[in-house]
């Protein structure tokens, strides 16, 4: 990239490679030549939260968190130059003998990040406007466009969406990264586990990064071990916020809608992908985010009035219409 080497004052041809992506329109590049590595970042202004990333950027490293250093920006073409936190990414480290502590090591991450302070009084909420237009995107665009199904007035959609909506924001509000799993965690040489993808970031509810993490679209863990890790996680929040009341029912509780609330978007996010962005890898995941939903929503049913009908119709039409799709022989 003629910018990046211009920024870096080398006219020499580097050793250049493409680094896998994520789900946006964003392309990255490593650069490594003089001994040292890069990442050059083709990220399109129209489309991108370029500005965002880079506020967000100086939070975290604030903060004390590990993030990509920053070399330059041109925001007006979408160029940016970051340091190489290299290709470890949490994911491919996680196994039953290794995982407590690699989530003991990102709950310290979280906690830190939880607390870190924008310091901007107009920083983007987690609000019920974006809490339904993430909800929104499952029946338009998994049960809708994927599946060819709508969801019935007597399914009760507008009553679960003012329930998850109430449970999120009752919550204590913290710095929310929204994408807090186990492919933007990456280890260190140094024992830091490095963060990436944070330019969505916004004041939201507390057990939304953390169901992030533990409820992982790419990885599952056994219900009870998860539910053993939020409480731990709890303990935590608890211990340094000891005026702070919460009980353990009550935590598990918005632990579980906001779970609810999360894969009811990922199912349709990952739908969108691949119907109006051409990536079909993330159908691969659809099976694993539909188990999370069925199980939260079991659980529920009896318990919430909200939940019941849903459940009823999720189970009985929505279920069979995504074991007959091609992508749900999948975990």
């Amino acid at each position: 990239m003629p910018w990046a080497l211009s920024v870096l004052g080398d006219s020499q041809v580097p050793a250049l490679t493409a680094v896998a992506g994520d789900a946006s329109a964003r392309r990255y590049f490593r650069l490594s030549f003089t001994g040292e590595s890069f990442i050059a970042v083709e990220s399109p202004p129209a489309s991108e939260k370029n500005a965002q990333f880079l506020a967000m950027r100086d939070v975290l490293e604030s903060a004390g968190l590990c993030v990509p250093g920053l070399v330059a920006a041109d925001l007006e073409r979408g160029f940016l130059l970051l340091g190489d936190l290299g290709d470890r990414l949490l994911l491919a480290e996680l196994a039953a003998d290794t995982v407590d502590e690699r989530y003991r090591e990102a709950f310290d991450v979280l906690q830190r990040l939880g607390a870190a302070d924008p310091a901007d009084p107009d920083w983007p909420q987690y609000d019920e406007a974006l809490l339904r237009e993430e909800l929104s995107r499952f029946p338009q665009w998994f049960a809708g466009r994927l599946l060819g199904t709508e969801v019935p007035p007597e399914a009760g959609w507008d009553a679960l969406v003012r329930c998850l909506v109430d449970s999120a924001l009752e919550q204590p509000r913290v710095l929310v990264h929204r994408d807090f799993h186990s492919r933007n965690l990456m280890p260190q040489a140094n024992g830091a586990l490095g963060v990436i993808d944070f330019q969505d970031a916004v004041i939201g509810p507390v057990t939304y990064d953390l169901v992030s993490l533990l409820r992982d679209c790419y990885v599952r863990w056994p219900p009870q071990q998860v539910q053993s890790w939020a409480l731990a996680y709890l303990e935590r929040l608890l211990k340094a916020q000891p005026d702070t009341e919460i009980t353990a029912a009550r935590f598990l509780r918005w632990f579980d809608l906001m779970g609810l609330q999360r894969h009811l978007k990922v199912l349709g996010t990952f739908a969108r992908l691949y119907l109006r962005d051409g990536k079909p890898a993330y159908l691969d995941d659809l099976p694993l985010v539909l188990r999370y939903v069925s199980e939260v929503l079991d659980a529920y049913r009896d318990s919430i009035p909200e939940v019941k009908p849903f459940a009823h119709w999720f189970e009985s039409a929505l279920v069979p219409a995504a074991a007959a799709q091609d992508w749900s022989q999948g975990r």
